[in-house]
């Protein structure tokens, strides 16, 4: 009997280290929390695990980003480029005082995912925080006009908290997107957190400094250029770009700042987040299919 229920406290200890953030919509791949999602693909199951983070600073043991390569069978939202959409997150997560997010849109199979929208500094939350309980559980923001069509893109939240273990978090959905545009410029989506790439260290609390690692989000970023049928090829900042990209505090007001801060380069083109060049400038060779 005692033995029972050790092990059932143990289980529900492991259950509260686990209970982080999931993506609910769009529906991330296999996430058994999430709306309107599509069928599993054969062979596959629900992941109870999908609020852990996929990588830890200092650890080699890293899940794939998404989580999982193979995509929905079907897409878990269809857009218009321009349009607003909504993403929302499990409620009950662990907000971890809040922190850096990206919003990012692969067009290449998940190779290279391009920031569409960021929330930096107090991510799930309305300011500085010690609290692991969410604030905000939702975020509500126009796609860019020119992003280019797509049957087959990749929508990725991303996320590296401010207090806590260093950790790395991305999960993804499946969908198509309809535009008139032929291209789509904008920054790489930043990784840190992870092996072979920079480590962003705590920052949050009442008195934490928010601005910590926003040089990997502002200034120390390559710019691409995407196209609907995969291409992508490295591009200057674009005329009249602060460095932002459609950044915004969680009441949407705009708070780019365009900051020119010096540090490492932490931007992902690749499905395994792999630094290509055996260094941890977080630069990935653009040529190298993982996959």
């Amino acid at each position: 009997m005692r033995l029972q229920l050790l092990l059932f406290l143990l289980a529900q200890g492991l259950a509260l280290v686990c209970a982080h953030i999931a993506m609910t919509v769009p529906c991330a791949r296999y996430n058994p929390w999430g709306e309107d999602c599509p069928e599993l693909p054969a062979g596959e199951t629900l992941d109870y695990n999908l609020k852990s983070p996929i990588s830890t600073a200092g650890q080699s043991d890293m899940l794939p980003f998404c989580h999982h390569e193979k995509p929905w069978p079907t897409p878990a939202a269809k857009w218009k480029a321009g349009q607003s959409i909504t993403v929302k997150f499990t409620p009950d997560g662990a907000g971890h005082g809040g922190g850096h997010c990206q919003f990012s849109v692969s067009y290449d199979s998940g190779k290279t995912y391009v920031v569409v929208h960021e929330v930096l500094e107090h991510c799930f939350f309305n300011g500085p925080s010690d609290s692991n309980t969410m604030e905000v559980t939702s975020y509500t923001f126009d796609l860019p006009d020119d992003l280019p069509s797509s049957d087959k893109a990749i929508f990725a939240w991303s996320w590296v908290n401010s207090i806590g273990n260093r950790e790395f978090y991305m999960d993804c959905a499946d969908v198509t997107i309809s535009g008139s545009s032929s291209s789509y410029t904008g920054k790489k989506m930043t990784v840190a957190n992870r092996m072979g790439y920079a480590t962003i260290d705590a920052f949050g609390g009442m008195n934490g400094d928010y601005t910590t690692g926003l040089e990997q989000y502002n200034s120390n970023v390559t710019y691409v250029t995407v196209t609907g049928d995969g291409g992508v090829t490295e591009a200057n900042k674009p005329s009249g770009s602060d460095g932002q990209s459609n950044q915004q505090d969680n009441n949407g007001e705009d708070i780019s700042s365009g900051d020119d801060d010096e540090g490492k380069d932490s931007n992902v083109d690749n499905e395994k987040g792999e630094n290509t060049d055996d260094n941890t400038d977080g630069n990935a060779d653009d040529n190298t299919d993982d996959n």
